[in-house]
Order: structure tokens, then sequence, then C-alpha cells
């Protein structure tokens, strides 16, 4: 059975992402730093549909974990979902740990992910895959869970931004370095969405987490997790660049028409 990896799958986008996965008939290892909440969903399914493992992308010893844990299997999916966002404060007063702890996770966590996963993944390229319409050449998929950060900017927002612009320049640069191998990538860029990602930018603090979404229809976890699902079930010559979505009441990450 193909093999998907998501991180960051302990909630929101992860875990709507590994349930979309398994529909599909992958095997998902699905990585977080909260080992309990992934075993909690993989026993959402039959055993053996999706492996739960504890991974934290900031380190380099759970990176290596991981790579041990699939062991020589091939791998045709990796989903970098793993993110976060610290505070909302200007630049002259944001806490250097902050952006610290963005990049760590945004940029250096998808680059140590992908990098130790390259060899998984280019096992994938020899293996032929059957489909519904028949047998089909070996390929893999790269998707980064990016932001309509990676491409505009806001108040209070320099750290988070920076970090995925970074991340839409990885996406853009993998796919020239993998050009001519049969690997897609994809980006998929997103506005608003109520997960839990306010909460861990304003330290738990509830009534500042709501008011981003407060009167909108924000996205959920799981339209994104939709688009994760579209992305990789098409067929193997097509490839999505990038994807933006964002609800209707926003056009630019400040510009939100609210009731």
């Amino acid at each position: 059975m193909d093999l998907a990896v998501v991180t960051g799958a302990s909630s929101g986008i992860g875990a709507d992402s590994v349930r979309r996965l398994v529909e599909l008939g992958y095997t998902v290892v699905a990585g977080a730093r909260r080992l309990d909440r992934v075993q909690a969903l993989a026993a959402e399914f039959q055993p053996g549909a999706v492996e739960a493992v504890h991974l934290d992308v900031t380190d380099e010893a759970s990176v290596v974990a991981l790579v041990a844990h699939i062991g020589d299997r091939p791998l045709h999916v990796l989903v970098n979902n793993a993110g976060l966002s610290r505070g909302l404060e200007r630049l002259e007063n944001a806490p250097e740990e902050h952006w610290r702890t963005m990049f760590e996770t945004n940029v250096l966590g998808l680059y140590r992910v992908t990098k130790a996963l390259m060899p998984s993944i280019r096992r994938a390229f020899g293996v032929p895959r059957s489909t519904p319409r028949g047998e089909i050449p070996g390929h893999a998929h790269i998707v980064n869970i990016g932001s309509i950060a990676g491409f505009d900017t806001y108040v209070g927002g320099s750290g988070y931004a920076a970090s995925k612009h970074a991340v839409r320049a990885i996406s853009q640069t993998l796919r020239l370095e993998l050009h001519g191998d049969p690997v897609r990538i994809t980006e998929i860029n997103a506005g608003l969405v109520e997960t839990e990602f306010s909460l861990v930018r304003f330290d738990g603090d509830a009534e500042k987490a709501a008011k981003p979404y407060a009167g909108i229809d924000p996205l959920v976890a799981a339209d994104i997790a939709d688009l994760v699902h579209f992305a990789v079930s098409r067929a193997p010559h097509v490839n999505l660049d990038e994807i933006v979505v964002r609800p209707v009441r926003q056009a630019r990450v400040t510009l939100v028409a609210r009731r």
C-alpha cells in the first residue's frame, strides 16, 4: 500500500489531511509532538491504516527517528503541515524568541523533514502504482502548507510573514530542482482558517484567539484537507503548483468584510 507522511498531524489541518489520505487508500504516518493526539487519531481507523509517531520538526534526532520508522519503504506523499505563529507585535517590540520559534518550525522544520525524506521519496519513483484505471509509473508528491502571508504582509506579522515567504521560496525552488523527476510540488496558501493556530499565537488566550474569525465564516481544517485530497488524487501528469484559498469575506490578509 502506498505510504504518506503528514507532519503536525495532532489536530486541525494535519489531522484532517490524515483522514482524507486514508480515504484515498494510503497508509499514513502521522507525526506530531503530542503523541497522545496522533494515537487517538490512529484509533479511528483499522489497525495499520495510520501509524502514530512522535515528531518534533525542530529536533534533528526526532526527524532521524521518523526516517528510521519509515525504513526502506518508498514514500509517495509528504504533507509538510507543521507550522505556527507567535504573537502579533510590531517588529520593534517582537521578542526574538518568537521569531526563532517560527523559523525553527515553519522553515527549518520543513527543510529538515523534506531533506531527510528525499531518499524515501526517490524510492517511490521506481515503484509502479495500481489505480482503478490500471497501473501507472511510480511518482511522488510533496505538499507544503503555506499561507497567504507568504505573498502578503500585515502589521504585527513580520516574523510569520517572513517565515511563510520562505516556505513559498522553498516550494518554488524545489519545483526547479526536481524538474524532470516524477515528483509533484504543491503549495497550499490559505487565508483565515479557524483551528488551534490562533490559540497558539496568543498563548491560549481564547478571547484574543477568537477575534480574527469574528463576523465571518472562516475556513475550517476540513476545507484545506479537501484541497490536499484533490491535489494528491489528480492524474500523475497534473501538478497543481499553487492553490490560494480564502473565506469569501476575506480579500487580503487584513481586508475582511465583517458582519
